[in-house]
């Protein structure tokens, strides 16, 4: 089908493959339209239909609830059926030469090990080498459950074969549901699309490294902190990691950051931040070379960035609360918004 897109600035046309999401054969084509969670929680990809006939594929989606009127539609869930020509109300560029240009893809759960009682690591083998930058995510899809879920990327290597995920339960989540059921799910096969995501890392932007993230939002820190060790960053800026959980139970990675501690050296520092309880004396004991503190994750990094936050760029992520008072944190700090990075997952 052909697709025509008219931004506020230019007109992108593409073809669109059958039963292609319009986002994904924009995106596919280097066309950026725009997105942010790309699986129909945001709405931040809504257009306009002015022609055409489309099929949605999820006429229930939260993001739906950003749309005005009957002809708006999100471009994330939606297939056109006939020819289309939509309006989206924002600037589209083509993608900068160089960019990881998202794709359809196919792999398998090649492995899974629980990491604490609701907190699952994962490791997809892809079937094709895929590129993308620290910080980005991948939509993934398992035939036994509708849809596709959005899963930031642990490792960070080049021609990845294998993709690394960590995925928290959640309470009457079908995939949680299918995942946590208590089967082996080592062999299944999956669909993947990407890599998405905007809050991506290069070692070129010279910067302090400032990373506040709550929960299984520290899976996108991880390949953050893994390009820069490959770079050795930390030899020439500094690094904070805020990881913020609700108690001991829920901690997981202590080893693998005592292991860039030691290579890293100073130049980087971990927190870990318990909202609901006094760092267990055990822990601090056992990890030397991690800090342990009370309180809300961006209540303990402001409390420890006193003073260090004239030349970071930060980077967010975690359940949408937490990441918005990261960002009035960090705003009432006088760190400038083209400074702050973050996905909305929602």
């Amino acid at each position: 089908m052909k697709i025509q897109v008219n931004a506020r600035n230019r007109t992108h046309l593409f073809e669109a493959s059958p039963g292609e999401k319009i986002l994904h054969g924009g995106l596919a084509r280097g066309i950026a339209l725009p997105y942010e969670c790309a699986s129909g929680t945001c709405g931040t990809c809504k257009a306009k239909r002015v022609s055409g006939d489309i099929d949605d594929a999820w006429p229930d989606a939260p993001g739906r609830k950003s749309l005005k009127s009957a002809d708006e539609f999100l471009m994330c869930q939606c297939v056109a059926r006939t020819d289309v020509v939509a309006e989206v109300p924002a600037f589209v560029q083509m993608m900068d030469t160089g960019s990881c240009v998202p794709c359809a893809g196919t792999g398998r759960i090649a492995s899974t090990e629980m990491l604490t009682h609701d907190v699952m690591l994962i490791d997809v083998e892809t079937d094709a080498p895929v590129e993308f930058d620290a910080g980005q995510f991948v939509l993934l899809g398992v035939d036994d459950v509708e849809g596709m879920r959005g899963w930031s990327m642990v490792n960070f290597d080049r021609h990845a074969r294998t993709l690394r995920f960590v995925v928290r339960r959640k309470p009457d989540g079908v995939l949680s549901d299918w995942l946590f059921g208590g089967a082996s799910r080592a062999g299944t096969r999956v669909s993947l699309f990407g890599p998405l995501g905007h809050a991506t890392f290069y070692p070129s932007l010279g910067r302090d490294l400032l990373c506040i993230a709550g929960g299984s939002g520290i899976a996108g820190v991880m390949s953050i902190l893994s390009r820069a060790e490959q770079d050795e960053y930390f030899s020439r800026h500094s690094g904070d990691v805020f990881f913020g959980i609700r108690t001991s139970r829920d901690v997981y990675f202590l080893d693998e950051f005592t292991r860039l501690r030691r290579v890293c050296g100073e130049g980087l520092a971990v927190t870990v931040a318990l909202s609901d309880e006094d760092p267990p004396s055990s822990l601090v004991s056992d990890y030397p070379l991690i800090r342990f503190d009370r309180g809300f994750v961006h209540e303990v990094a402001k409390r420890h960035m006193v003073g260090r936050l004239g030349n970071v760029i930060a980077y967010l992520a975690g359940p949408p609360p937490a990441v918005d008072a990261s960002i009035r944190m960090l705003l009432l700090s006088r760190v400038t918004a083209d400074n702050i990075r973050y996905d909305k997952f929602s």
